[in-house]
């Protein structure tokens, strides 16, 4: 028998990401967004209020970086999700977090974080909704294969529970995408 819970924001996995800007001063800012995801083959989305300084840095700048919160850094990717730089103007060095400039954008890369995209602003939709285009992926070796592609048993990726408000680790393989469900063909 199934419980009904209404109309819900529940959603499996919710991947946590750290979302980089720099301000008009150039001082970098790093924000918690678990609302975001793919939107065309080399587009992310993000869904950011207005309100945040990272959206207004995004529309000064033009660009931003996306980073996965990993296992390693639940500490300091959930402190820049609950500590504002529009409050807290020493945001960044609380976080330990420590900002390299990007080459091919204008927005940081942040050390701690192994795997980023790099991102120009395609767009901000009328409802708030950021679209950016991925004009590159860099991922440290310290999260690469043998076969030189990212593994995620090494980034070790987290995922937000809406439900519990929860962080949980990502990483075990349990099957192959585009083979597994050619067994009942």
């Amino acid at each position: 028998m199934r419980k009904n819970f209404g109309a819900q924001t529940w959603m499996y996995p919710m991947p946590v990401l750290i979302v980089g800007t720099y301000d008009e001063n150039g001082k970098p800012d790093a924000m918690n967004a678990a609302w975001g995801g793919i939107y065309e083959t080399n587009q992310i989305m993000l869904c950011l209020s207005a309100s945040h300084r990272t959206t207004k840095n995004i529309k000064e700048k033009g660009s931003f970086t996306v980073s996965f919160a990993t296992a390693k850094t639940v500490v300091p990717s959930d402190y820049v999700g609950i500590v504002s730089a529009n409050n807290t103007p020493d945001k960044m060095e609380k976080s330990g977090l420590h900002a390299e400039k990007s080459t091919l954008v204008d927005a940081p890369l942040f050390q701690e974080y192994p795997m980023t995209l790099e991102c120009k602003l395609v767009k901000f939709n009328e409802d708030g909704i950021v679209v950016g285009e991925i004009v590159n992926v860099s991922a440290d070796e310290s999260v690469l294969g043998e076969d030189g592609k990212i593994a995620v048993e090494k980034l070790e990726p987290i995922a937000f529970d809406s439900v519990s408000h929860a962080y949980h680790k990502l990483g075990e393989k349990v099957g192959n995408a585009f083979s597994d469900g050619n067994q009942l063909k």
